[in-house]
């Protein structure tokens, strides 16, 4: 039996829309003013730099032969899927849930276009203490890691009597 997307978590997909189009719009305005390794700085500890990642988080499997875009490719698709059918199965009144599922789908889905359309994630966010610097990132890893966060924080902060419920 269907129910009306209103009353779903699909409700808050706008944020996801929102992400993407957060996040693909500063990857173009970096590709539009920056040339592949360029920075700028922007205050002591912070710089823009445009950088190319055909692998994961920190660069994992960067240095492979070009398969990892397809796993990764698999992996964001997969994502996205069980959080669609979790956010369908969601009542919309469960807002940390299901705003934290927006916006890893948002971020998910920013990053699989890059590596669909470039064949790798553009990244520029560049956090630094003196010559330390943190691998650089995007919105997109920023909006996944929030929505992770969310995630923990929501099974911290459900009621017991809801969670003693859903077990029985």
């Amino acid at each position: 039996m269907s129910k009306p997307i209103c009353s779903t978590g699909l409700r808050w997909l706008w944020l996801a829309v929102l992400v993407v189009i957060l996040d693909l719009g500063s990857k173009f305005l970096v590709m539009g003013h920056f040339q592949l390794g360029e920075s700028m700085p922007l205050i002591p500890f912070f710089n823009l730099t445009y950088a190319h990642n055909p692998g994961a988080a920190f660069s994992f499997l960067a240095d492979k032969g070009g398969w990892q875009r397809w796993f990764f490719a698999l992996i964001a698709l997969a994502i996205v899927i069980i959080l669609l059918v979790l956010m369908y199965r969601s009542n919309a009144a469960q807002r940390l849930n299901n705003i934290a599922f927006a916006m890893i789908i948002g971020g998910a889905l920013g990053n699989l276009f890059d590596r669909m359309v470039h064949g790798f994630v553009i990244d520029f966010i560049d956090f630094y203490v003196n010559d330390w610097h943190y691998p650089i990132f995007n919105l997109a890893d920023s909006f996944i890691c929030v929505g992770a966060v969310l995630v923990v924080l929501e099974g911290f902060l459900a009621k017991p009597n809801a969670a003693a419920k859903s077990k029985g």
